[in-house]
């Protein structure tokens, strides 16, 4: 098996240091590619899709929010400080500014699995993206889980969550088996968001209003059979990016020859054949040279 790209270090604005890994095989790259992954998904989980990206033609980037896989401190999370945001307007904002720097010239498109998906409104430089390819997302308010998700996620919110975060100083989701390593601050914010109706955009009035505000082209893709968002959880969470070019679609594994495809089963390595092709598809239908005002 191909030995991944070593991992290289960025600053964020406040001096936090993101790992990235880039993967990059053509002389003259056609557009640079930014995965943004899944809450508690390790950037590995990425590498087969970035790699089969890189053999197409494009630079794709995978990395980790701080707190979380390359990009978490030595030792414990314990008083690790971050939140949802700080993933957003910092780690997100670095990565963007770095393709940009290593890529001048270069459309740059944002492609994000879940919480990756869902954030880029908050991304202070996100008008230097051309758009973005949406992957399983949608509100993560626990009545637009799907089934049997939202019927034992208010257990997690009100009980094992909290529980957990007071006697860990962060969330030990690997010990528990749920979503992963998180810092306290991201748990306890994306806890609030999930019990919220109006998920993220119940953080406050100025948020609401940020997303509102967003021009960003995005195509969001919605997964049939996804044990973890609904077709209404995803029209719930681009509905507050009023502002936004948006293309709905549900994907149906047996329109595309697969016998699931779920929360995570677009990134693995089985959907090669059936799935990738259509995030081609999409970067060569929605391929533009960059604007001026990105380049300034």
């Amino acid at each position: 098996m191909e030995s991944l790209p070593e991992i290289q270090f960025i600053e964020a604005a406040d001096s936090v240091h993101i790992g990235l890994r880039r993967y990059h095989r053509a002389s003259q790259p056609r557009a640079a590619l930014i995965i943004a992954p899944a809450m508690g998904v390790n950037q590995s989980f990425y590498a087969s899709f970035a790699r089969w990206l890189a053999d197409e033609g494009y630079v794709a980037y995978t990395f980790d929010y701080r707190g979380t896989g390359a990009s978490r401190p030595a030792g414990s999370l314990r008083g690790f400080r971050a939140d949802v945001l700080d993933w957003a307007k910092l780690d997100c904002a670095a990565l963007i500014e770095h393709a940009s720097a290593e890529q001048p010239g270069l459309p740059i498109y944002w492609i994000g699995h879940s919480v990756g998906a869902q954030i880029v409104g908050l991304i202070p430089n996100h008008t230097r993206l051309s758009g973005m390819l949406s992957v399983a997302a949608g509100s993560g308010y626990h009545r637009h889980n799907a089934a049997p998700l939202r019927y034992y996620a208010p257990l997690l919110w009100h009980t094992i969550a909290p529980l957990a975060l007071r006697i860990a100083g962060y969330f030990p989701g690997k010990r528990l088996r749920l979503v992963g390593d998180l810092p306290y601050g991201v748990m306890e914010q994306w806890r609030k968001w999930c019990l919220a109706p109006d998920y993220l955009g119940s953080e406050s009035d100025e948020v609401r209003e940020q997303l509102a505000r967003v021009q960003l082209p995005i195509t969001a893709w919605s997964m049939r059979d996804d044990e973890m968002m609904t077709w209404s959880g995803t029209r719930a969470l681009f509905g507050l990016y009023k502002s936004a070019p948006l293309e709905l679609t549900r994907l149906d594994p047996a329109q595309h020859g697969v016998p699931s495809i779920g929360h995570f089963g677009f990134f693995r390595s089985a959907a090669r054949e059936a799935l990738w092709p259509l995030a081609t598809a999409w970067l060569e239908r929605n391929a533009q040279p960059v604007a001026a005002e990105r380049c300034a």
